[in-house]
């Protein structure tokens, strides 16, 4: 996956944004102003920092080793640091992504669940 890819994928999600609270290098994906994705665009290797179930955190941490790590400078138990160009197969990377958005809608507050699933 390049760094164009995961922009964009991230950015295919309803109601998703990109934010620089932290540089101008670092890209904050975020769903009604909760982080699901952060990465640095320009680094070798991308890497993508995916909040995760903390279950299949470690599964996949013990399938992907050294390609899925515990999250860098965030809560070890709810977030990943996955490789995003090579090694991984692009579908996973985009589930994780994927998972990672979902898991924030869920924890949003009911009424910004529903104003998301509004056309």
């Amino acid at each position: 996956m390049t760094p164009q890819e995961l922009r964009a994928f991230c950015l295919s999600f309803n109601a998703a944004v990109e934010d620089f609270p932290f540089s101008p290098e670092i890209s904050v994906f975020k769903v009604q102003g909760k982080l699901f994705a952060l990465s640095h665009l320009d680094a070798r290797p991308l890497k993508v920092n995916l909040k995760c179930d903390p279950d299949d955190a470690i599964r996949l941490r013990g399938e992907h080793e050294g390609l899925v790590v515990p999250g860098w400078h965030m809560n070890k138990r709810h977030w990943n640091t996955v490789t995003a160009d090579g090694g991984l197969p692009d579908q996973l990377v985009r589930e994780l992504i994927e998972d990672s958005y979902d898991l924030v809608v869920a924890g949003l507050p009911r009424a910004d669940r529903l104003r998301l699933d509004r056309p």
